[in-house]
């Protein structure tokens, strides 16, 4: 029986236009001919046929317009599509589900989206699943300590491409493979999901304490509790005896996005910690903390599981309970170890 991707001419889309979307259209291009490509914006479009260029998102990466078939109908895009690449803000994702209404049947589902599904406090995966009736054989999930920025400019760079299946996630590793991308089979679909958006809080964590001015001394004592709370979160939640915490698409992914100068994440919180208020903070980036809307699903799904999270409570707490940070962070300190 033939695997889904040993299907000849499949055809390729992404829904999204944003930084990590624009660099995995970069990637795809390497091997397919032509894509297609959800934008919101009709405006966006004039842009990209007439500079080559996204013109808001890594305008250094270059895009031929030829190659893209771009519309701001969803509908036509899925339609013509058989591999839809998910890569929208998770604040944004159901705004722009809710204009599809063409069937996802015999579609297969990649996600590219370290986030939740607020309304329901699912994963994208399981939102396909328990939503579209899409059978686990047909996701797969994109993750790894992989910035767009870094992609843009062709610097080596770590991707794990999971789905339940391992013959599955090897031929995804081929899709996305190229000289600057190496890439990583896995079957940890529940594993990588919770782990990428668990990461963006603690990431926050990060920048929060910076912006209070800790040092690296703790803030490696910081991420080390970050990541047995993520390991403890998973364990309690999903148990897998296969699962390696230690590789990049759990560590590797924590590590960078609580320290990269490119983390949107990190960088939300160091504005936290240097007194800016939530609105204001949230006001000035141009981009999503994908964190700030991920604490608020943590807090509510820990409310079954009631595992001790010491730091992402904390940053629950001053997100959405208007805690004073610098008081929080004291109080952490006396919790970590």
């Amino acid at each position: 029986m033939k695997t889904f991707f040993e299907r000849e001419n499949l055809r390729y889309a992404m829904i999204g236009s944003g930084s990590w979307a624009t660099a995995l259209i970069k990637l795809l291009l390497n091997h397919q001919e032509s894509i297609g490509w959800y934008l919101r914006d009709e405006k966006k479009i004039e842009q990209v046929r007439k500079t080559a260029h996204n013109p808001f998102y890594l305008q250094s990466v270059h895009l031929d317009p030829d190659r893209l078939h771009m519309s701001t109908d969803i509908n036509e895009i899925v339609s013509n599509a058989d591999v839809l690449v998910f890569c929208t803000p998770s604040a944004y994702f159901m705004r722009v589900m809710s204009n599809l209404n063409v069937s996802l049947e015999n579609k297969f589902i990649i996600s590219a989206i370290k986030g939740f599904v607020a309304e329901n406090n699912l994963t994208i995966a399981e939102y396909f699943h328990e939503f579209h009736n899409i059978p686990f054989d047909r996701i797969g999930v994109v993750s790894g300590p992989c910035h767009a920025e870094e992609v843009s400019m062709e610097r080596l760079s770590y991707l794990t491409l999971t789905s339940k299946h391992a013959e599955i996630a090897r031929a995804l590793c081929d899709v996305f493979a190229c000289d600057y991308i190496k890439t990583t089979p896995g079957t940890d679909i529940y594993g990588v999901e919770y782990s990428a958006a668990l990461k963006n809080i603690y990431a926050i964590a990060a920048g929060i304490c910076h912006g209070l001015g800790y040092g690296d001394n703790f803030m490696a004592v910081l991420m080390t509790n970050a990541y047995h709370e993520i390991a403890e979160f998973l364990n309690v939640t999903h148990p897998d005896k296969d699962r390696v915490l230690t590789t990049s698409a759990y560590l590797g992914d924590l590590l960078v996005t609580g320290y990269s100068q490119f983390s949107r994440n990190r960088t939300f919180g160091n504005m936290i910690g240097k007194g800016y208020s939530v609105i204001s903070a949230k006001a000035e980036m141009n981009m999503v903390a994908e964190g700030y809307y991920a604490s608020k699903c943590i807090n509510e799904i820990n409310k079954e599981f009631r595992i001790d999270m010491p730091i992402a409570e904390a940053v629950y707490m001053i997100l959405y309970e208007q805690k004073y940070p610098a008081y929080v962070i004291k109080q952490l300190t006396d919790k970590l170890y």
